[in-house]
């Protein structure tokens, strides 16, 4: 079929079949040049930033939540069409009727939309709590079905921010479809895979999908009718620039108002819109000015998005992040560059309307990319410390040139592949199960099989690892089967419509496990092996502290002797893995990630071999612990870009904190080493670098004066937060992170 839309493009095979990618691999325009074209906000652009940033300062002085619409339950055609400023936008479409108004979405779990309205001094109305007498959510089933020993290490804290009682997140719809093909196109290719599926054998999982297939149909046709609503008709391809960008957030906003899922990642759409922003310059229907106050509008409206969470996700996942990782860069397949001109416009955003957390702006590194393009990153980098690297040649020999990343570090194909998230395991706490025989070592509970502890004798390693084999063997086999009952539960009652109505039907699924506390327990080891180490045990025969004798090498100086043992962790943990079958078949994929949840994990493990204390926070993601990583920061980098991505490819998460200094004093200079830094890092298989450039005072005059520093942004582990927004805790764990100077 052939769209009035698409006249000016050229023919291929997107034409015949869904593909985006051979959309983008026809037209765009690849650009190497300096950045000197971009332009500064318009009136209007500051005017509607300006009032955005008033209701944002409200949301703050009222403890981070502006308001909550206790009454109604999200979803797409649950509110009558909200704007910032009517007259003004662009690009329209809220969450709900008002800016920074939250809403309910109780379909993860009625209890935590309870809790999260009773946190921020609101009551969930009587009519939701009637309704949902009658309604099993997600979290209802999966409790219906946990058994004692998952209630156990989830209690325990040795498997941790499991999504059972939340939207699972971590799915990133193609949104771009919507602006190439119009919901109606997208309608009859799944009314045709539903007939094709109709006609396979009905076992389980083809009545399974046929039912999504239905309600995949149903959300595209609401997701027409929401757009009407603003006065839009999505229903064929956009035409103009604008309508690119306004259907492609169309679709994007669908999702957040049905799910309220922990990782509301965006994709890959810069280069994808510079197609139609191109072809407008082109035509003179739009000047570089309204091109860039397009994607202004746009990442306000990004920056707007709001999920209703309780006080304890929020200590949990600091800084009430969506992540709305929208990756930029990259090289194709051929060996063209996909930097484009609105690869520029997407980060300029940083300067437009200022630095920010969201969207996560995530910048594909390759080799091979324009060197002005590189240049630019590191100058963003730098004055904002907004942006995130990752290495698009060690992923694209994996995923090809068109994948995108979920959350922070976990890339997937956009559109085939989809992944079942499932939180992190406590590797320190396993550890001191091993010592202890299965008993928790603060609570005293017998968590997992019964052995006898260690004796009160100096600690011998290969007594240790044998000890620590069997737990982890246990450990990872509950894992798995932990995650099938959250997935399948979540599929049951709280299935992503519209977000896998903008996948393939036949999509590729992986299962994401974690690890945290990957530092703590590979120096543990190492003193263990390296040094003398004596438990110390409390009045219940509990190991609760260490008494160390000599040194030890640490991880994260560059040292195979600790390294060795960080590899050998990940390569174990994630063989254990394999041992048991996931949902769905889906693969097995492993993080070592942490988000900013690396100071809860600490303030519930007791003391740990390698002489940190009970309740100290753990180093962020695959990070040396603070302050051993004392031989500089190639050497801290070299030890973490050890670890193997292909038994980590959920993403290997390390953030570099570094002094102004450590760059050099000039501007040029700066911008060298971070390159160098950078491309060095990348061609050693390292995953993912956070950069942070700051000045200690500055943190602690934000800590002290936090009106005074609002937009102060800060990468944290895998993501960006406004410092403000942390906990007390969370900032003076930053503060003790190894600063490079």
């Amino acid at each position: 079929m052939l769209y009035k839309s698409w006249k000016h493009f050229k023919t291929g095979r997107w034409q015949q079949t869904i593909d985006v990618r051979d959309f983008i691999q026809v037209h765009y325009q690849p650009f190497a040049g300096e950045p000197d074209f971009l332009s500064e906000p318009t009136r209007r652009t500051r005017d509607l930033t300006e009032k955005f940033d008033r209701l944002r300062e409200i949301e703050r002085a009222q403890g981070g939540v502006l308001d909550i619409d206790t009454s109604t339950v999200s979803s797409l055609l649950s509110y009558e069409p909200g704007y910032l400023d009517r007259q003004q936008e662009i690009i329209t479409g809220l969450q709900t009727g008002r800016p920074l108004k939250r809403s309910v979405n109780p379909f993860g779990g009625i209890r935590m939309a309870e809790k999260a309205c009773q946190d921020y001094g609101f009551s969930l109305s009587d009519r939701i709590h009637e309704y949902f007498r009658y309604r099993t959510t997600h979290n209802d089933g999966v409790f219906r079905v946990y058994t004692p020993e998952m209630r156990a290490v989830r209690k325990s804290g040795i498997i941790t921010g499991l999504p059972d009682a939340y939207g699972r997140g971590r799915l990133i719809g193609d949104y771009r479809r919507v602006a190439l093909y119009g919901t109606d196109y997208l309608i009859s290719a799944k009314e045709n895979d539903k007939c094709s599926v109709s006609k396979r054998e009905m076992n389980d999982e083809s009545i399974r999908l046929l039912e999504e297939l239905y309600r995949q149909i149903d959300f595209l046709d609401k997701l027409k009718k929401m757009a009407s609503s603003y006065g839009y008709d999505i229903s064929q391809p956009a035409c103009t620039s604008r309508e690119a960008v306004q259907w492609l957030y169309f679709a994007y906003l669908a999702s957040i108002k049905e799910q309220n899922g922990a990782a509301m990642s965006l994709g890959r759409v810069s280069t994808f819109l510079d197609i139609y922003f191109e072809r407008d310059l082109a035509s003179g229907r739009l000047t570089e000015s309204a091109a860039q106050e397009l994607i202004d509008d746009f990442v306000l409206k990004l920056r707007m998005a709001r999920q209703l969470r309780t006080a304890e996700y929020n200590e949990l996942f600091a800084g009430d992040p969506l992540w709305i990782t929208e990756a930029i860069g990259g090289m194709g397949e051929d060996g063209r560059t996909l930097v484009s001109k609105t690869s520029y416009r997407m980060l300029h955003t940083l300067d437009t309307l200022g630095p920010a957390p969201e969207p996560n702006l995530t910048i594909l590194w390759s080799d091979s990319l324009p060197d002005a393009f590189k240049t630019y990153c590191a100058d963003v980098a730098i004055r904002t410390s907004a942006v995130q690297f990752e290495n698009d040649d060690l992923m694209r020999p994996v995923y090809g040139d068109d994948y995108a990343i979920a959350c922070c570090v976990s890339a997937g194909r956009i559109g085939y592949d989809m992944q079942f998230f499932g939180a992190r395991c406590n590797l320190p706490k396993v550890l001191l199960m091993a010592l202890n025989g299965g008993r928790d070592e603060i609570s005293g509970e017998q968590t997992g099989p019964v052995q006898a502890p260690v004796d009160s004798g100096r600690l011998a390693y290969e007594e240790v690892m044998k000890r620590f084999e069997v737990y982890q063997a246990w450990l990872c086999q509950l894992y798995v089967r932990t995650m099938n009952v959250i997935h399948a539960m979540h599929d049951k009652y709280a299935y992503e419509k519209t977000q896998m109505a903008l996948h393939e039907t036949d999509v590729n699924r992986f299962m994401a496990f974690g690890l945290a506390g990957l530092s703590v327990t590979a120096d543990a080891l190492s003193a263990i092996k390296h040094a003398e180490v004596y438990p110390v045990f409390d009045h219940r025969g509990l190991v609760t502290d260490f008494e160390i004798k000599g040194t030890f090498p640490c991880y994260g100086n560059d040292d195979d002797r600790a390294d060795h043992l960080a590899v050998l962790l990940c390569e174990n943990f994630y063989r254990e893995l394999l041992k048991t079958p996931c949902y769905r078949n889906a693969g097995h994929t492993l993080s070592i990630l942490t988000i900013t949840s690396n100071v809860v994990y600490g303030q519930k493990t007791g003391s740990t071999p390698d002489g940190r204390k009970k309740g100290e926070p753990f180093a962020p993601g695959a990070n040396p612990m603070h302050g051993r990583d004392r031989h500089g920061v190639l050497a801290s980098l070299n030890s973490v870009a050890k670890i193997p991505y292909e038994v980590c490819r959920d993403g290997i998460s390390n953030t570099l904190t570094l002094a102004p200094s450590a760059l050099g004093s000039q501007k040029p200079d700066q911008l060298k080493t971070l390159k160098a830094i950078l491309g060095g890092y990348f061609q050693q298989s390292g995953h993912h670098l956070n950069i942070n450039v700051l000045n200690r005072a500055q943190l602690e005059d934000a800590m002290e004066h936090p009106e005074k520093h609002p937009n102060l942004t800060i990468r944290v582990s895998g993501y960006a937060v406004q410092f403000t927004r942390l906990s007390r805790e969370q900032q003076q764990e930053i503060l003790k992170r190894t600063w490079h100077v």
